[in-house]
């Protein structure tokens, strides 16, 4: 079983890194790294939007699409 967590729509995987004993988020079909982390559901909820948020406005200030395109 994978463990996702939706933030504002876009979909994170959830692991635990034991060198940092904390939970990681990694958000997935981004053009960017935007992982984030928290001892918790509820920081990881907060954390995550704080770092999609930075990577959108990163995006928005670069003129980049900031989710991947994928063709078929």
């Amino acid at each position: 079983m994978i463990n996702q967590m939706t933030i504002n729509g876009v979909k994170a995987i959830i692991t635990y890194d034991s060198d940092v004993d904390l939970f990681r988020g990694d958000f997935i079909g981004l053009n960017g790294g935007a992982d984030f982390y928290a001892s918790d559901a509820e920081g990881l909820r907060r954390e995550g939007e704080i770092s999609l948020k930075v990577l959108m406005d990163a995006c928005q200030e670069d003129g980049v699409e900031p989710f991947k395109v994928y063709s078929s």
